[in-house]
């Protein structure tokens, strides 16, 4: 095995899935300037993320709709421009 190609820097971070408020602190060398106060009283980095295993449909078996961008709604005006009757 290589030598000096893993981090150092592990340490217990918070990571939290932003579309349903979940979170969960684990080992991580994920670099982030936020922190969080969890649950046992100490502050720990913060690790955004947009999707996890409770949001994702594949794991939750519900098809719900995840946009944090607004890219579906990009998509929507720029194809209802396209469908336009021409000369209107």
């Amino acid at each position: 095995m290589k030598k000096d190609i893993h981090p150092q820097s592990y340490r217990m971070v918070v990571f939290k899935d932003m579309s349903c408020d979940y979170s969960f602190l684990t080992r991580s060398a994920a670099e982030t300037k936020d922190t969080i106060k969890w649950t046992d009283g100490n502050e720990y980095p913060l690790v955004k993320l947009e999707i996890s295993h409770m949001s994702h449909p594949y794991y939750t078996g519900k098809m719900k709709l995840i946009d944090t961008a607004g890219r579906v709604d990009k998509f929507r005006t720029r194809y209802a421009k396209k469908q336009a009757p021409a000369g209107k």
